[in-house]
């Protein structure tokens, strides 16, 4: 028996939680992961995993086992990256998720340079607003904003994204332009609703003038949970959005938006890249991290993401 394989396969079902996720991440067969698993617990005289017809759960045996191969494959990981050329030219597949606005108008544009200086680095990015189980779903690193409601997880504030307030030129010829945040919540005036993938729930927005905190769930007839649908929405007349400012930047500027309550800062929102807990943080993954905190702080200081200007 290959330990070292049967090991890797045994962690992934672990996390991933089902063989089948597990095969599919491996890119092994199905009966090829279940046969290696057999083999281990016959060869460790232990049953590892409860096998139902829809997850597989770790017994106490398999818990214990879990955490020490879990440690055991990072320590070879780092061990054979130090013995080769892989701190000097990082190899291999890491799987990233980011929101798509970050992914479509910062990663992506910006790529070019990332592989002129890691030229065999293979990147796999989930470009999307939605959640991810960053175990189950073999996941390296996401890129997420907001306030982090998973503690298990390991998470470095890289960044913030600040918003301005804004309307198309044809809706404030309709509506009239607010005068306070309060009136985005009834008529004439609307707002477009973002509502939380996970929850359903359409969130609230805050407005900040000195020590005066408002927060509206303004009138809504769109709601949308994906930001270059709230973006073109907002494009689209159906009302009052508030934008990231790398994005309104250059609609405002051709006169696309118009910016609104100039007196009233919107809530700006932290940036996270977060990692699964017990995930060694191999070289390949490091220098892409790296990277992005370089772009995204290269960013805010030119601008994009906090300081606005009309």
């Amino acid at each position: 028996m290959d330990r070292l394989t049967a090991m890797q396969a045994y962690v992934r079902v672990v996390e991933a939680g089902t063989f089948t996720k597990a095969a599919d991440s491996l890119d092994l067969p199905k009966a090829t992961v279940t046969r290696l698993i057999q083999t281990l617990e016959s060869h460790l005289r232990t049953k590892l995993l409860n096998r139902t017809t829809r997850r597989v759960t770790v017994t106490p045996d398999g818990a214990a086992y879990y955490e020490r191969a879990v440690r055991l494959l990072g320590d070879l990981e780092e061990l054979e990256g130090s013995m080769s050329q892989a701190r000097v030219t990082p190899r291999g597949r890491i799987r990233i998720d980011v929101p798509g606005v970050v992914g479509r108008e910062m990663i992506i544009p910006h790529l070019p340079d990332f592989y002129a200086k890691y030229p065999d680095i293979q990147i796999e990015l989930g470009v999307s607003d939605r959640t991810v189980d960053l175990i189950s779903d073999n996941i390296d690193c996401v890129i997420r904003g907001g306030d982090l409601t998973d503690q298990s997880l390991v998470a470095r504030r890289i960044s913030e994204f600040r918003f301005i307030t804004c309307a198309t030129p044809e809706y404030l010829r309709r509506h009239g332009t607010p005068a306070h945040p309060r009136e985005l919540g009834e008529a004439p005036h609307r707002m477009v609703g973002y509502f939380s993938a996970r929850s359903g729930k359409v969130m609230s927005d805050t407005f900040r003038r000195d020590d005066e905190r408002v927060e509206v769930v303004g009138n809504h007839v769109l709601a949308v949970n994906d930001a270059n649908a709230y973006l073109n929405a907002g494009l689209a007349h159906l009302g009052v959005v508030q934008v990231t400012c790398f994005m309104a930047s250059p609609l405002i500027k051709s006169g696309a938006l118009v910016r609104v309550l100039e007196d009233w800062d919107a809530e700006p929102v932290p940036v996270y890249v977060v990692y699964p807990p017990n995930r060694h943080l191999s070289s390949k993954l490091r220098v892409f991290v790296d990277w992005v905190v370089e772009l995204l702080g290269r960013e805010a200081l030119g601008g994009m993401t906090l300081r606005c200007t009309s």
